[in-house]
């Protein structure tokens, strides 16, 4: 074999060598590139290119290189989703977002308080507290405002549900955000009632003030001159009623002009033994027992000592007209630092109608009742910036609660 021929047959050698190398290289570099995207897609980053061997390290490095900025910008996701969800945890507004199908991809802890559930993780969850609770959620879109009313443990709520639609995941979603309305409502119907009680009271008492006196004046006449008995007795009757009406209407002029609460700090302990003492009377008259259970230890309030007192001594003779034997009274401090006071009975349950109504000014189920002490008492919490709810009301116990934020 001449040296040409030698010299041809080495460099065909090394040509095809490198093909087959080149070929076999390509082969493993399309590998693990495959590898990688497909860990990547399947989110799976617990891979690592081995960067030790001569052959291929150059090129496991850029992957490994690739395989770490993938890595920090998810943990940086991660954090943001965190950060925006403690956010969120934060406000005072019930966020959730629903699928389509009324799945729950997302609430926060504001929305599991408001709804009263532990767990949100379809909107049929709903149904068992309230039907227009589930409609509202399901009806719910941008183009308009929802209402609901519903009970949970902590009483009566109605929330106002906007809706604005997004897309996740590449799924349709609505995100829905809800707040706590009862406190405006309440508010409101208050404002109302004591706007009519001031003009009612106003226009009674201007009509029947000069009955009263002119009906007065002209029974002490006859009474110089009793020539006509019947008459002096008419007049005396009158002068009585309207006496009496002008008593009625005053106590009704209270709801109007509730005095602004002297606020100081105080043992809640201290309160309901001075509560206790005040209606020992009527309960031992009515044979019931009467017990406070402090849940928390040393409970301090800030507040109108003589006004808060005036409410729990309604709710104890209240109890004890509606023929209670027992009355519990707890007070205790929540998690969000709120002070919470229980007063309950195992009386007569307070019916479903009366339920709605019982807060609203003159509705009584009390025969000799004016219908002003839960009224009263209601807006004596409002200027305490709390709140007084019927919580519960069955043939087990009636449950009056007031929440001090």
């Amino acid at each position: 074999m001449t040296d040409t021929q030698v010299i041809l047959t080495v460099a065909a050698s090394i040509i095809s060598t490198a093909v087959i190398t080149a070929l076999i290289t390509s082969g493993k570099t399309r590998g693990k590139v495959t590898y990688m995207l497909d860990a990547l897609e399947d989110k799976e980053l617990n891979f690592r290119f081995d960067e030790k061997r001569v052959f291929g390290r150059r090129f496991n490095k850029t992957l490994n290189r690739l395989r770490n900025i993938f890595d920090k910008e998810r943990k940086e996701i991660m954090e943001q989703e965190q950060y925006y969800g403690l956010m969120l945890d934060h406000v005072q507004t019930g966020i959730a977002v629903i699928e389509m199908d009324g799945q729950v991809t997302y609430c926060n802890k504001t929305a599991l308080i408001l709804l009263g559930i532990a767990t949100f993780g379809h909107i049929r969850q709903l149904r068992t507290a309230s039907e227009s609770l589930y409609e509202a959620f399901y009806k719910v879109t941008g183009s308009h405002e929802e209402r609901a009313s519903y009970y949970n443990e902590s009483g009566k709520k109605t929330i106002a549900l906007t809706a604005s639609q997004a897309r996740i995941g590449g799924k349709e979603v609505k995100v829905v955000a809800f707040n706590d309305i009862s406190s405006e409502i309440a508010e409101n119907e208050q404002e109302s009632w004591t706007k009519l009680i001031r003009v009612l009271t106003h226009e009674i008492m201007n009509t029947v003030t000069p009955i009263a006196s002119l009906s007065e004046t002209l029974s002490q006449y006859m009474d110089r001159n009793a020539d006509i008995p019947e008459l002096q007795a008419g007049l005396e009757t009158i002068s009585q009623s309207s006496r009496g009406l002008i008593k009625f209407v005053e106590s009704y002029r209270n709801l109007t002009r509730v005095a602004a609460p002297v606020k100081k700090a105080f043992i809640v302990k201290e309160l309901i033994d001075r509560v206790l003492q005040l209606t020992s009377r009527q309960t031992s008259e009515a044979g019931v027992v009467c017990v406070f259970e402090e849940k928390s230890d040393d409970i301090l309030l800030y507040a109108d000592e003589s006004q808060i007192s005036q409410i729990l001594v309604n709710l104890v003779k209240n109890a004890c007209q509606a023929g209670a034997d027992r009355i519990e009274i707890t007070a205790e401090i929540d998690l969000n630092e709120s002070i919470i006071i229980n007063v309950s009975n195992n009386g007569r349950p307070i019916s479903k109608e009366s339920q709605e109504e019982i807060f609203v000014p003159f509705y009584t189920t009390k025969q000799e009742g004016t219908g002003i002490g839960l009224s009263l008492s209601r807006q004596i919490m409002r200027l305490h910036n709390g709140t007084i709810q019927l919580t519960r009301s069955d043939e087990r116990s009636t449950v009056f609660t007031l929440h001090f934020r």
